[in-house]
């Protein structure tokens, strides 16, 4: 179906972000594409409430939404008549609409894809770090040290176990296979045929964390995985491992990772936290073992430019009645975060 206004009037869109959070997103080039394919409406400045979301709703066929809009609960979507796209600039979706959306016949994508990019880079980054020791010779220099050299280890001579193969484990696979590391990985919904297809070798969770030199996690925080992560599984680390979380910090038993981390046996890099922003009193901010980032593995400037390219070509294939490129169906949706 091609979506046109009444008469020479294009189709109403709803446009659900701050405004600051639009210049985060939208390049000019872009946000001029978007004026130009349909009638935008939105509210006036500051983050929008679920107030202000109600009556632009009932006018549109699709909205844009981003990280700062409120979820669009039943009673909104009661209240939008006309709505059959709802385009994310971001990549989690449970937490902006409920199940019950798909059955409204609306459709629902998201730019995950680029954000799954901007992790997987991250994700790297973090093990070289670890492995090359850069962050420990950084301190020592500052500290007055004369010159340090304690030998680090090559990507290549190291097994890489991956935790759940959603788009962000995928993306690390092809990255990593440059370097000739061998690859094993976990992941409950794929069986061991697809994940070979991949170039990763089939595991379970425990013989992942015993025999891995790097654990890297990019589980998705749903009810079943919150905890996963427990003292049993980092107690199977070896000695000189490297621990990476860009995912969630409730999949981990955060107090059982403080104690192993106290010991100093494994590093890790960690991006997510139990408390954001970290605490300032943190016991983590004194461990020389861990590296601290501030939620940031999947942010760049270019990957937010492009969540918001991603989500204007998906409205535009939207009003030219074209195939969605980043839908999310029903059947994902309880395994996504």
């Amino acid at each position: 179906m091609v979506y046109s206004g009444a008469g020479d009037r294009q189709p109403t869109v709803a446009l659900l972000i701050s405004s600051e959070l639009q210049q985060d997103i939208f390049s000019a080039e872009v946000r001029a594409q978007l004026y130009a394919l349909a009638h935008i409406i939105s509210f006036s400045n500051g983050k929008p409430s679920a107030k202000d979301l109600q009556p632009l709703l009932q006018q549109s066929v699709a909205c844009i939404t981003g990280w700062d809009t409120p979820p669009l609960d039943d009673t909104l979507l009661d209240g939008a008549p006309q709505l059959r796209l709802i385009a994310h600039t971001a990549g989690s979706i449970r937490a902006l609409v409920p199940p019950s959306v798909f059955e409204r016949g609306v459709y629902v994508s998201h730019s995950n894809a680029s954000l799954a990019e901007g992790v997987a880079e991250f994700t790297i980054l973090q093990a070289l770090l670890c492995l090359r020791r850069v962050c420990t010779f950084d301190r020592l220099l500052k500290e007055g040290q004369l010159w340090v050299h304690e030998p680090g280890r090559l990507l290549r001579t190291q097994t890489f176990g991956i935790v759940s193969m959603g788009s962000i484990g995928r993306e690390v696979i092809s990255r990593l296979k440059p370097f000739g590391c061998r690859i094993i990985a976990y992941d409950p919904y794929m069986d061991a045929t697809e994940l070979r297809a991949l170039g990763a070798e089939p595991t379970d969770l425990k013989t992942l964390f015993a025999s891995a030199d790097i654990v890297s996690l990019h589980t998705p925080l749903l009810p079943a995985t919150r905890g996963m992560i427990d003292a049993e599984h980092l107690a199977l680390l070896r000695d000189g491992a490297i621990f990476l979380n860009t995912a969630r910090a409730g999949l981990v038993d955060e107090a059982a990772l403080l104690r192993e981390l106290a010991t100093g046996r494994f590093m890790a890099a960690l991006d997510v936290f139990h408390i954001e922003p970290l605490p300032i009193d943190s016991i983590l901010r004194t461990l020389p073992n861990v590296i601290l980032s501030p939620h940031i593995a999947a942010l760049t400037s270019d990957t937010l430019y492009l969540q918001g390219q991603m989500m204007v070509d998906e409205l535009r294939r939207f009003l030219h009645g074209e195939k969605l490129q980043y839908e999310v169906r029903s059947e994902q949706f309880s395994t996504m975060a």
